[in-house]
């Protein structure tokens, strides 16, 4: 289980923050969605999922050359909480984020 000081050291990262938010309310999303909604690069997505995996925060899955990720399903109910209350009591964080995820949504060729 991660302790509370490393949670909130990996959570004082926008990107990092962004995507465990957008992971809360889709569930799984392929690293191409995850750019796509975050107008980053690949690697630099790539990198940021890495560590959230590494802290067990997240896992993933291959289905053909895609990588999907999900928050992990043992996450301690304090931290889903923390995640969903954040959603809730600042919905204009994600807002240009949600925008680019559902248009992502629309085109990816991903099997979804």
């Amino acid at each position: 289980m991660i302790e509370p000081l490393n949670l909130f050291k990996l959570l004082a990262d926008d990107t990092r923050l962004k995507i465990l938010l957008l992971l809360c309310e889709n569930k799984q999303l392929c690293v191409c969605h995850l750019t796509d909604a975050l107008n980053l690069s690949q690697p630099k997505v790539s990198r940021h999922l890495a560590m959230l995996r590494q802290a067990s925060l997240v896992l993933d899955t291959q289905q053909g050359k895609w990588r999907y990720y999900q928050l992990a399903p043992d996450l301690a109910m304090w931290i889903v909480q923390l995640l969903q209350q954040t959603i809730k009591a600042q919905p204009a964080y994600l807002t240009q984020c949600s925008q680019r995820l559902t248009t992502s949504l629309k085109t990816c060729e991903s099997p979804r």
